[in-house]
């Protein structure tokens, strides 16, 4: 049965917090709040207030992620996680991670005011690094709570030589008791977020809403390219080693590579030139290389074949070409009880909804490692995603709340189906 909530409310109100939330960002286009800094301290307050406001009591952990508990949670029932990130992508939009913290915070605060409650114990988790831009990690919260974070990443340093345990230690966060963070399984009824889509498949069909079945595998490589300085005027153009020349043929070589296989696409996105003088030759670079697929055969084989080439191309020109592994996570399937529950859930409110792919990694790969997950995504303007016009609706904000709502009434059947009680 529909919810008794004004749809122009609930919208309206989700859509207010996601505007608050993201005035704490650096200055410039779009949305920058990196892992453990500034803007990511000077938000705390305000997810806290979020949390109290939805019934939870909040609490910073070890690793920076901001854990609201309902009172059974904290009376150590086993307990349904829900939550995003609060970290974003430099010049990203207000919604990427922000909609799945503040999404189900709204959800609980709207049954509180009709006086209902959730069928089951609830958490509501607001991990501090999902986006890895700051640190060589990533998912650091969510592999904190899955109990896969090597303490080794809290002494990974920012550009500016700051460690992560540092970084932390500022924020607020406790990092002796790192091995508190983990939770047992058998206290988890399962992960669930809300996600902007990132994609135009819900556009397409006009569907506010789908229902995620597996989340893709990724990984990522840091590459150098070294060659030879020298002076720009002086230096025949013939026999030099320039790096940034090797490298640049390098990318149009991934590129083409990867327009050539399917299911698997790739990106290098960040490229940094030693000494990066105007009048020096370059000799070195370092970018990195990420590949993502559903299929890890797939990845495999365009891996080999894309450093191959890679190679290759250094072996040309006098380069000296090294590769390092600095991430990797295989794709997750989401549980079928989840998909179902989320399915059942959007017919109940009277949202149409359809099942999807995910081509994005999220907090649910390393929540995996601890519980099943479910995901629900909602439309965005053009599928587009990591930008500052990154967008949705009101309308949509208003239909996933609802069926968030309703999840949260139901979840308690539907961890009973699985286990075969009652």
């Amino acid at each position: 049965m529909p919810l008794s909530c004004s749809a122009d409310d609930l919208g309206r109100r989700l859509m207010e917090r996601l505007d608050e939330a993201a005035v704490y960002s650096l200055p410039g286009h779009g949305v920058t709040r990196l892992f453990a800094g500034e803007e990511h301290r000077r938000l705390l307050p305000l997810l806290s207030s979020w949390m109290r406001l939805a019934g939870l009591e909040p609490e910073l952990d070890a690793v920076g992620n901001l854990v609201g508990r309902c009172p059974r949670a904290l009376a150590g029932e086993p307990a349904l996680i829900l939550g995003s990130h609060q970290d974003s992508v430099i010049e990203g939009g207000k919604y990427d991670g922000m909609l799945g913290v503040a999404m189900p915070l709204l959800a609980l605060e709207a049954l509180r005011e009709q006086g209902r409650e959730p069928s089951c114990a609830v958490e509501v988790v607001a991990f501090g690094d999902e986006e890895g831009v700051r640190f060589p990690s990533t998912l650091v919260g969510s592999r904190a709570l899955a109990g896969t974070l090597d303490p080794k990443v809290l002494e990974g340093k920012d550009k500016e030589g700051v460690t992560l345990r540092e970084a932390l230690t500022y924020l607020g966060a406790d990092t002796s008791r790192l091995a508190e963070v983990s939770r047992n399984p058998e206290r988890v009824l399962g992960y669930v977020e809300v996600h902007i889509e990132q994609g135009p498949v819900l556009e397409n069909e006009g569907l506010a809403l789908g229902v995620v079945t597996a989340l893709t595998g990724i990984e990522r490589h840091r590459v150098t390219v070294s060659g030879k300085a020298g002076h720009a005027g002086t230096t025949p153009m013939e026999g030099r080693r320039d790096a940034l020349v090797g490298a640049s043929a390098m990318v149009l070589e991934a590129d083409s590579l990867l327009r050539r296989r399917d299911s698997l696409v790739g990106v290098i996105g960040q490229l940094t030139v030693r000494p990066g003088a105007v009048n020096v030759i370059p000799s070195e670079v370092e970018f990195t290389l990420e590949l993502r697929s559903p299929d890890p055969e797939k990845r495999l084989a365009g891996r080999r074949e894309i450093l191959a080439g890679l190679a290759g191309i250094a072996k040309e020109r006098g380069l000296e070409f090294t590769t390092c592994m600095d991430y990797e996570a295989e794709g997750v399937a989401c549980a079928e009880r989840l998909i179902q529950a989320l399915e059942q859930a959007c017919r109940e409110v009277g949202q149409p909804s359809r099942r999807l792919f995910s081509g994005a990694g999220h907090d649910g790969l390393a929540m995996h490692a601890l519980t099943d997950i479910g995901m629900l995504f909602l439309r965005c303007r053009d599928g587009l995603s990591h930008h500052p016009d990154e967008a949705i609706t009101a309308e949509d904000a208003e239909a996933g709340t609802r069926v968030i709502m309703q999840l949260l009434t139901s979840m308690a059947t539907a961890c009973r189906k699985e286990t075969g009680e009652g």
